[in-house]
């Protein structure tokens, strides 16, 4: 075959399947390639606590955590029928199309989703329609995509992260098991011919550096391998991302790669951002041969960013900053108000909610009146026209954002 041919017959095999393979982000050594075959550097933002909530963001503090106990409070403050409600309006609000231009026009190129696997648990889930949303947005404006399984069947960790039961069970729960490799494998099918999807994060920050958790540590890999061949039985095209044990910190937990295609995470909060505070990170990037990409820092000053961003550019690391939005804080790109009578309902949550302590509880509750007023009032805070720019935060991470 001529060249002149075997060119024609690669652009018409091209055009008869939906996607041209070179299209998709993918990796070559340490470096993240885009659809164009030029080198990407990750700059990203988090969208935490839109689908899997947090109580230290509602400023929960010692009180509810994780998102079934923000929701058993609000059963209590609120009743069934209008706690559902209240998650849908929430969940069509916090994030909004706004939003994802002022992301792009900051100088952001990707954002990381994370999720409850909760969500996608048919073709028609809630949790689809809402991502396909934003990823539509998201290919409007030229921004890519992670998908992130931040709460995973059984649970990951078994702390507040991933709404677990206090124990991570996905590790010795087949149910479990099957479960997370089920979603991922619909979810994979449903996103399989998108470009939009740099790749799929598949267990967020599993096994945390507990003692008595540790012996999990060798379930790890072989279970994020079941998942990503899963993945691949219908996805050929995406990334396999994978954090590393103990919080994303502990990649030697990976002999080695089963995937060509794979993205190395790590997570990284307390740390001076130094020269030599990512070295044990770099070399498992040099030793495995993979790109490496920060999913998660931030959290600090907006001196600590500038100086954290600047080393992980320096280094070749990609990054993407947690989290997007926050209640009344500074260490976010926007956040917004609390809502009024906001402090009353902090107090309360920090009351023990077992159920035996009903009648203790039922003095301090607030007024029904100034509850409706404060669950109302943060539906309306969370919109795009009632956030606030941190602009010291922003352009601690791009320095040329206007």
């Amino acid at each position: 075959m001529t060249l002149i041919k075997f060119i024609a017959a690669a652009a018409l095999a091209c055009a008869a399947s939906t996607i041209c393979p070179a299209q998709y982000v993918h990796t070559h050594g340490i470096d993240v390639i885009d659809g164009k075959g030029q080198v990407l550097h990750l700059k990203g933002t988090n969208l935490g606590n839109w689908l899997v909530p947090e109580g230290y963001m509602w400023h929960f503090d010692g009180g509810p955590q994780s998102y079934r106990e923000i929701n058993e409070l609000l059963l209590e403050l609120v009743g069934p029928s209008r706690t559902q409600q209240f998650w849908q309006q929430y969940r069509d609000t916090y994030i909004s199309r706004e939003d994802i231009h002022q992301i792009k026009a900051a100088g952001f190129n990707h954002i990381r989703i994370p999720f409850h696997w909760s969500l996608f648990q048919s073709k028609d889930a809630e949790g689809f329609r809402l991502v396909d949303r934003v990823v539509e947005w998201c290919r409007q404006e030229g921004l890519l995509v992670v998908l992130d399984m931040h709460a995973a069947p059984g649970g990951q960790t078994g702390t507040n992260i991933d709404d677990s039961d206090g124990y991570p069970w996905l590790y010795d729960d087949p149910t479990a098991q099957q479960q997370a490799i089920a979603t991922w494998r619909r979810i994979a099918k449903h996103y399989r011919n998108n470009p939009v999807i740099i790749g799929y994060d598949l267990l967020n920050e599993p096994i945390p550096n507990y003692p008595e958790l540790m012996p999990l540590t060798p379930k790890l890999a072989p279970l994020q391998h079941r998942i990503s061949d899963a993945i691949r039985s219908v996805d050929p095209h995406h990334a396999i991302i994978l954090g590393g044990a103990q919080w994303d910190q502990n990649l030697k937990v990976y002999s080695q790669l089963w995937d060509s295609n794979t993205i190395l995470e790590v997570h990284r909060y307390r740390t001076s951002g130094e020269e030599h505070s990512i070295d044990d990170f770099l070399a498992q990037r040099d030793r495995l041969d993979a790109p490496m990409w920060m999913g998660e820092t931030g959290e600090n000053t907006d001196e600590w960013i500038a100086r954290m961003r600047g080393l992980l550019e320096k280094k070749n690391v990609g990054w993407c900053f947690w989290p997007y939005k926050k209640m009344d804080a500074p260490t976010s790109p926007v956040t917004f108000d609390r809502p009024d009578g906001w402090d009353q309902i902090i107090q309360f949550a920090k009351l023990n909610r077992n159920i035996g302590t009903v009648k203790q509880r039922l003095p301090q509750r607030p007024s029904q009146a100034v509850i409706d007023h404060a669950i109302s009032n943060l539906l309306e805070n969370i919109r795009f026209d009632h956030e606030r720019r941190n602009e010291g935060y922003i352009h601690a991470l791009l320095p040329d954002t206007k």
